[in-house]
This record gives structure tokens, C-alpha cells and sequence, in this order.
């Protein structure tokens, strides 16, 4: 994950309705913030910023708050919630070696519990039975999509092609994972059964390089975020980018353009749709 200086932009916290296209302001922070979480109740939107994570309200906006996430003090972007609400599950630089993994904890805060002991390992997605974490892992040099038990035990890989494997993230109904790959030349949305076969490329874009595949919780659409072609290499995510938010449906298809934007890493990392799957919140960005 590239650093950013903390204070070097203006980070501006947004909802938009894909439909509509109306946009909603939630809050300015005049230093980095990153990729929000809508909770399952549709209270909070949860983002991370200088290795914390906070909550802040996206209807009647205040402070935010902290959520308690004791020793894990360098989270990155990369946090889901559990699909009952209760958990969330990080991705944490240790102090012994910088190295990302994976820990669950209460939603409301609490200890961290670690699930992946290998090293770096970058978290994306739950089962919606909770039984399952999906995630993108360096392994022998290659980074590949495996799925762990929400419990911790053994590492499963799903994807051997060679070059980047990121982003996995389940399907509402648990039966598909979606993720992006450059297996293809440019990064690109693929998908895949749950236990790794059938894997399938769900975009063609000629132009753009496709990111962080996110599905609606009523299983029907896909957001996602995409770097122009020429911008950089196909598998880096960089910030400080003119990007694209793009909506396709779940079955397959074309998409179509929501928004452009200055942003890129911290943008779309997790999925943000709000539980009534009209909304998105997201994160664009100003250079200071």
C-alpha cells in the first residue's frame, strides 16, 4: 500500500445515489481518509484514517468516533463488516514487520483476534454465513485470492494465474466471489464459484483498468472503480488519480459511467453500498 501524507489533501466524504446521480456532501476532513463502510443498519459509514477507524454518521453528521481497536493501530483500507453486523474484520501492519494481516474483532471495539499468521496478507471480503473471510495474499512471490475460516485455520488458495489477484469480495447469496485480475493484460473484473473454479471475466474495457468489484446487497449491481489506460501499470491502485466510478449488473454486461473524480487508493477500496443498495458512499480527494 502506497503512503500517502496524511495532511497533503483534503479528503471529501460522499454519497451518491447510482440512480439518480445526486450527490451528497457528507463531510470535508483536511487530512487522508479512506474507504468507508456502510453498516448494516444504514447509522454509520466507517472509514479508516492514520491507522484508526472511526464512525461518523452520514445522516445527521457530527464528530466522529472512534472504534477501539486496541494494539491494531496501523489499519489500512482494507476493513469489512460481517453481515449480521456484529464484527469487523481489519487488515493491521504489525509492529514486528510492517506486514499486513488479517484480524477480527466486536464492532463496537475491542481486542483483535488474529486469523492470518502469514504475512502480508490483505483482507476483502465475508461470507455472508460468516464462516469464510476472502482475501488477496503474497505467497511465494505471486499474489493469489484465498479463504480462510472467520476462526482462523488453514489458507485455501483459489487463484493460480500468475501476476495480481486482488479484491475478492462474496455475492449477497455466497454463491460467487468477484475480484480483478490482470491475468487478462489490463486489470479487469473477473468472477468465480465460491470454491475457486468457473473463473469468469465479467469486463472487457480496452481502455480502463477495473477495481474493487463491489455488490449490492440486494445481489443485482456491481460498482466499481477503474484508472484510465497509460495512468499506470495495470496492477497498481495509486492515489491522486483522475478515476471513474462505473456500475455494471451482477449477470454481466456493460457498464455505464456514474461519476469521474480525482481519487484512486481510499476511493472504493470496500464495499460501501448502503443496505437498501441505492447508494454509495465513497471518498475524492483535493491536493493541499
Amino acid at each position: 500500500m502506497k503512503e500517502i501524507p496524511q495532511t497533503s489533501v483534503t479528503s471529501v466524504l460522499e454519497i451518491m445515489d447510482v440512480e439518480t446521480g445526486e450527490r451528497q456532501i457528507v463531510k470535508e476532513f483536511p487530512y487522508l481518509i479512506e474507504a468507508p463502510n456502510w453498516t448494516v443498519d444504514g447509522k454509520w459509514l466507517v472509514y479508516n484514517s492514520k491507522g484508526k477507524l472511526y464512525k461518523i454518521s452520514p445522516h445527521k453528521v457530527g464528530s466522529p468516533l472512534l472504534i477501539p481497536t486496541g494494539f491494531a493501530g496501523n489499519c489500512n483500507n482494507d476493513h469489512v463488516l460481517s453481515r449480521d453486523g456484529k464484527q469487523i474484520a481489519i487488515s493491521h501492519g504489525t509492529k514486528e514487520d510492517g506486514k499486513s494481516r488479517i484480524y477480527t474483532l466486536p464492532m463496537e471495539g475491542g481486542t483483535p483476534r488474529l486469523i492470518t499468521p502469514m504475512a502480508p496478507s490483505y483482507l476483502h471480503g465475508w461470507s455472508p454465513d460468516g464462516t469464510q473471510l476472502a482475501y488477496c495474499a503474497e505467497r511465494n512471490k505471486n499474489y493469489d485470492i484465498y479463504v480462510i475460516p472467520a476462526v482462523g485455520g488453514e489458507e485455501v488458495r483459489l487463484t493460480h494465474a500468475e501476476g495480481l489477484d486482488d479484491g475478492p469480495e462474496y455475492s449477497p447469496c455466497g454463491k460467487y466471489i468477484w475480484f480483478n485480475s490482470v491475468r487478462s493484460g489490463l486489470m479487469q473484473i473477473w468472477r468465480m464459484q465460491a470454491d475457486g473454479s468457473e473463473q469468469t471475466q465479467m469486463t472487457f474495457d480496452e481502455e480502463r483498468n477495473a477495481w474493487f468489484p463491489h455488490i449490492s446487497p440486494d445481489g443485482e449491481k456491481v460498482v466499481f472503480l477503474t484508472y484510465y489506460k497509460g495512468d499506470l501499470e495495470p496492477g497498481q491502485h495509486l492515489a491522486n488519480k483522475n478515476v471513474e466510478l462505473r456500475l455494471m449488473p451482477a449477470s454481466g454486461g456493460e457498464s455505464r459511467l456514474l461519476l469521474k473524480l480525482f481519487g484512486g487508493q481510499g476511493t472504493l477500496n470496500v464495499n460501501s453500498w448502503s443496505p437498501d443498495s441505492k447508494k454509495i458512499a465513497f471518498v475524492s480527494y483535493r491536493l493541499n
